[in-house]
């Protein structure tokens, strides 16, 4: 990995250091560095496929508003609380979905003044799709690191993880709106 040196008061600080160089153990900082860089990895290819396979305006937030929608259909309202965004971010990803085909609204049959929101089949095919090459990415790692070691790096991420953070989407609210 390069050096990222930010001088400060001729101190160097963020420095990212290459783990090769004799260090006994990675600093903290790059665990999350190799965190991101490993989710990045596996969603680009991700999406390059569905581009390749009829979905070539799928996005990430598409992909986790999906799963928030789910099989039954969810509110603009419930999609945001499952995202961890506001109503108005969910309802944009929503109105992004309803011109892409991937969803659909229609009235709650429980409650008129509710509006659900609905998978097309464009949406559930986009889904099975996903689904297919993730099982193909990991089986791909499964190869280089060995099968052993893919699930006992799920199951410690299992144990770290808070289940409530799962699908959360809000990561502007901890990059600071980048």
């Amino acid at each position: 990995m390069d050096n990222m040196v930010d001088h400060v008061a001729e101190e160097n600080v963020n420095q990212v250091v290459d783990p090769g160089k004799g260090i006994p153990d990675s600093p903290g900082f790059l665990l999350p560095l190799l965190l991101f860089g490993g989710f990045r990895t596996l969603i680009d290819r991700l999406h390059a496929r569905l581009a390749d396979e009829g979905h070539p305006d799928m996005r990430p937030a598409h992909g986790f508003a999906m799963q928030a929608i789910g099989g039954r259909g969810a509110t603009a309202s419930e999609i945001g609380r499952r995202l961890g965004v506001s109503k108005q971010a969910a309802g944009k990803t929503v109105d992004r979905l309803l011109a892409l085909g991937y969803a659909e609204r229609a009235d709650d049959p429980a409650d008129a003044r509710r509006k659900l929101v609905h998978l097309t089949p464009r949406g559930h095919d986009a889904l099975a799709r996903s689904a297919a090459v993730f099982d193909e990415l990991r089986a791909e790692w499964s190869a280089v690191l060995g099968a052993d070691r893919v699930r006992a790096l799920e199951e410690d991420l299992r144990n770290v993880v808070p289940a409530e953070t799962t699908f959360r989407l809000d990561a502007t609210s901890w990059l600071g709106g980048v």
